[in-house]
């Protein structure tokens, strides 16, 4: 089953309710980076970011972002994908919690 987070932003409260859960699964886990996958990651990475205190870093698809990127490939079921983010934008020792829309599928590439 497959449920649409589209919903959930439509009313304020449970979106709250659902960032504040997520905040405080994490608070104290040490992370300085939130990075939200293109494109739903975008709309729950940057709130949970600012809450726990780390930065945020956008993965996105090939060609979205300005400067000098780093790429990771993967396959998926019917193909391959990839991710790019900016170089420099995570440092070696950081912990990284990755956002985004649904792990069900199979999609994203775990990281």
């Amino acid at each position: 089953m497959f449920n649409d987070i589209t919903t959930l932003l439509l009313h304020p409260k449970a979106f709250k309710g659902a960032i504040d859960i997520l905040v405080d699964r994490y608070r104290r886990r040490d992370i300085s980076v939130v990075a939200g996958i293109e494109a739903r990651g975008f709309i729950f990475g940057p709130p949970i970011a600012l809450a726990i205190g780390a930065k945020f870093v956008p993965l996105r698809k090939p060609k979205k972002l300005p400067g000098e990127v780093i790429s990771e490939e993967y396959e998926l079921e019917y193909g391959h994908d990839c991710l790019q983010m900016h170089v420099g934008a995570v440092d070696v020792g950081e912990r990284v919690l990755v956002i985004d829309d649904v792990v069900a599928t199979g999609g994203t590439p775990p990281i």
